[in-house]
């Protein structure tokens, strides 16, 4: 379980073929990899991944054909959000958050409003019945509260801080993102018997 708390940027440093999908190798060192064990889960813009190597500065994960056709991200070179496990001790001050990408959505529109910027994300069709205006989503790892929905396409704002330690600050109309949607309106659903 996460947060959706970023609290590091990293970079996809190489992407290596394997028999079930790709080899990722994440250079983070501002995130502090002391503590990670082999074994250890990190979300990767949002998609919890299994450490299976690290050094002092680097991690990698495995990426699955299943994980690579349901995410965006996981290009070369690209920033991605980084966010260790939730320990039980930790303060939760984002949501709970699984890790479990529901689905990618586009970025559909960026605006600049002083220091801060509204974002309108076009979610799939069978997602957007589970995000609530001033509910919480998670777009790319990153927990964010809904400020307006309109169909599937919703909005959320970004203050200074989230664009400084993430890396929405390349976000632009047609970019993809990982969407998971609020695991209790999942929970919900199954237990009214509509899913």
């Amino acid at each position: 379980m996460f947060t959706g708390i970023v609290t590091a940027v990293g970079s996809i440093a190489r992407l290596a073929p394997t028999a079930g999908g790709v080899r990722a190798t994440v250079d983070a060192p501002a995130l502090g990899l002391e503590d990670v064990a082999i074994g250890d889960s990190i979300a990767v813009n949002g998609v919890c991944l299994t450490v299976v190597a690290r050094d002092a500065s680097r991690f990698e994960v495995e990426l699955s054909r299943e994980t690579l056709r349901c995410t965006a991200g996981f290009e070369a070179a690209s920033e991605v959000n980084l966010e260790k496990a939730l320990r039980l001790s930790d303060r939760l001050d984002g949501h709970l958050v699984s890790g479990h990408v529901d689905g990618v959505g586009e970025v559909t529109r960026v605006e600049t409003f002083g220091d801060n910027r509204a974002v309108a994300v076009r979610a799939p069709s069978e997602l957007a019945r589970y995000i609530a205006r001033k509910g919480s989503v998670t777009v790319d790892g990153v927990s964010l509260t809904v400020n307006a929905v309109n169909g599937a396409e919703f909005e959320v704002n970004l203050i200074p801080h989230t664009l400084s330690a993430t890396n929405f600050a390349r976000l632009r109309p047609g970019a993809r993102v990982n969407l998971e949607v609020d695991l209790l309106a999942r929970y919900l659903e199954r237990l009214l018997g509509r899913a």
